[in-house]
């Protein structure tokens, strides 16, 4: 009799990949969160962190307390027993949002008593000839199944690592994860998700993060027509971020005083200006309460010379 496996995936489109490449014939688990924005508790099983979680979805991204439940709650229910399993595969790719959900699931393996058992990673990001990062469902075929066969033993340093950095990230004072950027591990994406972490708290000239003033850098670079292209722009040159459609609707919505639609062009607005070339600082009208994990976004603020966080 073979082994018993257990493979968490990133989401549905790579799982139904896997499937029919019969890459995966043994028990799966669908790891349907984006655990990257919003509160989090250290112990996401907890009925607390559910409540928590529930809120956050239903308020942005109006995600029923249902839909959550069947989508995810279901799915972390089957790690209640993972000690039968004689393998685990995670399947997780470069970015931050894939990270974060990654660190969250070692944990949680972790605190379900995995001891002994073997977990492997199989991750996308750079590959020969490639002109960019891959992820796992941009792979071909046989690249797919090669990311599979040369998936990554993850050693009890590498695992307590993640569990660590989860535990930096829900806590409230995320200067502490600088501190694990440097640590070696078999996580070859760790430490410049870490980075593009701590870049997401606005900057301390003009009240904006890195990828928000890189949007605005494309509007002033690029002739983009409209929202709608500047939307595809900002989703294929985001770097290590990993956000889907509905992330990058809501950082858009945000930006929009930055912007002028004329009939054929979007426009910087004088604001927009302003920002680009660190002339004034919006923080006051960019403030509201969005939370990393453990910390409120606007609590932080990000210096752009030393790469160091100030609190407020």
């Amino acid at each position: 009799m073979g082994a018993t496996k257990l493979h968490i995936t990133n989401g549905d489109s790579l799982t139904n990949r896997l499937k029919k490449l019969n890459l995966v014939n043994d028990e799966l688990v669908i790891w349907r969160e984006m655990l990257c924005e919003g509160p989090t508790e250290i112990r996401i099983e907890t009925d607390e962190a559910i409540i928590k979680r529930k809120a956050f979805l239903k308020k942005y991204y109006r995600i029923s307390s249902e839909d959550y439940e069947e989508k995810f709650i279901s799915q972390l229910n089957k790690l209640n027993f993972v000690e039968k399993y004689d393998e685990i595969i995670l399947w997780f790719e470069y970015d931050l949002f894939c990270h974060i959900n990654m660190i969250a699931a070692i944990s949680l393996l972790l605190r379900r008593g995995i001891k002994d058992t073997p977990v492997y990673l199989v991750c996308s990001g750079r590959v020969e000839n490639a002109k960019k990062h891959l992820g796992l469902c941009e792979l071909s075929d046989v690249q797919l199944k090669e990311h599979y066969q040369n998936k990554t033993l993850l050693n009890v340093n590498d695992l307590e690592l993640a569990s660590h950095v989860w535990t930096l990230y829900c806590e409230s004072n995320p200067k502490k994860i600088a501190g694990q950027i440097k640590k070696k591990s078999s996580f070859d994406y760790l430490a410049i998700c870490l980075r593009a972490h701590l870049q997401r708290f606005p900057n301390m000239m003009t009240g904006l993060n890195i990828l928000e003033h890189n949007i605005l850098e494309m509007v002033n670079t690029y002739q983009i027509k409209n929202i709608k292209q500047l939307m595809g722009y900002a989703l294929e040159y985001q770097g290590f971020y990993g956000y889907g459609d509905m992330q990058m609707k809501r950082v858009l919505a945000r930006l929009f005083q930055f912007f002028d639609q004329t009939t054929d062009r979007l426009l910087l607005s004088e604001r927009g200006k302003l920002a680009l070339h660190q002339k004034k600082n919006f923080y006051n009208t960019q403030k509201l309460e969005w939370y990393y994990g453990g910390v409120k976004k606007y609590d932080y603020l990000y210096n752009n010379d030393t790469h160091n966080l100030l609190k407020l």
